[in-house]
């Protein structure tokens, strides 16, 4: 009988990871930080394949208001999420200076509109507070945990909620 370890992506054992995805014995963690309105969120750094400027999108009849449209990335089709809108925090006023920020969810390639990029962190599990149980349904579904940073409160999206029908299959 062999002992084999199950190891994701990043070459991690799995059965040390907790569930924020961070390595028990307290491995750092990159992530990067964005700002939608005056709040500010975070992803993990290995999900963002790019960051570029504000592109208008063409808009695709049917789909859902978060759904800003699609852009051309370098001959692909990217859809735009409009992360304020999805997160239900109004709609984005996308400007010169809203930011893109290209992650994969999932098998997806997928762009997010946010206001602008703050910041890359370095945490580890132990700087990762719990949702707090008060908090709304919307809040629990998308947020990972928060982060305290220099004054800071930091909202960590959880990526695979971001796209519903990814949803079914996270659960």
């Amino acid at each position: 009988m062999s002992n084999v370890t199950s190891l994701d992506k990043s070459g991690l054992d799995k059965s040390a990871l907790d569930k924020s995805g961070l390595q028990k014995a307290g491995r750092r963690r990159e992530l990067i930080s964005f700002r939608i309105g005056p709040q500010e969120f975070c992803v993990d750094i290995m999900s963002v394949r790019e960051i570029r400027g504000w592109t208008a999108a063409t808009p695709l009849p049917q789909s859902p208001d978060y759904v800003r449209g699609v852009i051309n990335l370098r001959g692909a089709v990217l859809p735009i999420i409009d992360l304020a809108a999805r997160l239900e925090l109004g709609d984005t006023d996308a400007t010169a200076r809203s930011v893109i920020i290209v992650t994969h969810i999932g098998p997806r390639l997928v762009g997010l509109l946010v206001d602008a990029v703050s910041d890359i962190l370095t945490i580890t599990e132990d700087q990762v507070q719990p949702t707090p149980d008060i908090a709304c349904d919307t809040v629990r579904e998308f947020v990972k945990g928060l982060l305290a940073v220099e004054g800071r409160m930091i909202s960590w999206v959880a990526l695979e909620r971001v796209l519903p029908e990814l949803e079914a299959e996270a659960a």
